[in-house]
């Protein structure tokens, strides 16, 4: 049976959807998502390593879903699209945001190309110079609890990466009411493998990260600079923080541990202030006083949730925030960027729950 066909929708109002690098983990998870998706139409997929190979026979999950084979890039034919996903690594969708952009194409980067203002700061982190500098500035920072109104007007969404995501959300609240040391703020977060990526890679092999685990980029990782630039921007002041990543045995997930100081002690209930902020967030979800949530949790599902702790009343603050890497840290938040840029209802698509065991 091809699934395809049994969308019940106005072929006028369908929205063409092209995925550039659509054989890695966030685009094959792009593919799941926007494959049952009512109003849009995956139209042209690329690989240049497997062009003209079937998607589902590299994908068995999508078969009956989705009828296409990966293409060669091509400017003109995602020209012909209303909005391309770039899925690919660091320094790709700069080169080609330009002619899409001037055809009436918008873009959602899910890479890194359009997220940090600094250009000095991105060559530092990313080893290359800008092919487009001058839309770095035009470029929205797709995250929708913070910027929900620009993403709609936008015609280029940098979509933000997996660990800003769980870190950012997380400390919002906080940052918003203005109620921590802002040189006082440890990010200690840990990944599965997945985000990784799905390239042949000795350290992520199932004998080299099971049952292990260890800290990677303590001397500097990508997402500092990301992390530090949204939540200054948040704050209207500098921010300073330590940020150290660590890599799980787990396939997928994000567990972000957030240590930070509160200014004056005892004067803010900050289970109710984290309630306020996100009571009208579809995909926040703080969890009652005294939780724990678990990365299984939020297993496949576009949900960030988060717990707010106090220990023995004192100004210390713990803040656990669990995402799913490809979903909230990537795929999902880039459809929930698609939805609000195409004026589509923002949770279409996905309002799966997750996926237990």
């Amino acid at each position: 049976m091809n699934h395809e066909f049994e969308k019940v929708t106005d072929k006028n109002t369908i929205k063409k959807i092209g995925i550039v690098g659509a054989t890695g983990y966030t685009g094959v998870e792009l593919l799941r998502l926007l494959a049952p998706h009512s109003d849009v139409e995956i139209s042209y997929v690329t690989s240049r390593s497997n062009a003209g190979m079937r998607v589902d026979a590299m994908f068995p999950n999508l078969r009956g879903f989705i009828d296409l084979e990966f293409s060669d890039p091509s400017t003109d034919a995602l020209a012909q699209c209303d909005l391309v996903f770039f899925a690919t690594p660091n320094g790709v969708a700069m080169n080609h945001v330009p002619a899409l952009l001037e055809a009436g194409t918008k873009v959602i980067d899910l890479a890194a190309d359009f997220r940090i203002k600094d250009l000095d700061v991105w060559a530092k982190f990313y080893s290359m110079e800008h092919a487009c500098p001058n839309l770095v500035a035009e470029a929205v920072y797709g995250m929708p609890e913070l910027n929900r109104d620009q993403i709609k007007g936008a015609r280029i969404v940098a979509n933000p990466g997996c660990y800003p995501t769980a870190v950012t959300l997380g400390l919002k609240p906080l940052v918003d009411a203005s109620l921590i040391d802002l040189d006082n703020i440890i990010a200690d977060t840990k990944s599965g493998i997945s985000g990784a990526g799905r390239q042949a890679n000795v350290s992520t092999l199932l004998s080299e990260a099971g049952e292990s685990f260890k800290a990677y980029a303590v001397q500097g990782h990508r997402h500092q600079p990301e992390i530090a630039q949204t939540l200054s921007l948040l704050s209207g002041s500098k921010v300073d923080l330590t940020f150290v990543p660590h890599l799980l045995p787990i396939i997928r997930g994000i567990h972000a541990t957030l240590y930070t100081r509160e200014i004056e002690a005892g004067k803010t209930d900050l289970q109710t202030l984290y309630e306020n902020t996100y009571k009208d967030e579809p995909f926040v979800d703080v969890m009652p006083a005294g939780s724990h949530p678990e990365t299984r949790s939020v297993k496949t599902s576009n949900m960030c949730r988060i717990a707010v702790h106090q220990p023995e009343a004192g100004s210390q603050i713990v803040v656990l925030s669990v995402i799913d890497n490809l979903v909230k840290g990537a795929a999902g938040q880039a459809i929930q960027n698609m939805n609000l840029m195409l004026d589509l209802d923002e949770t279409m698509g996905l309002m799966q729950p997750a996926l237990l065991p």
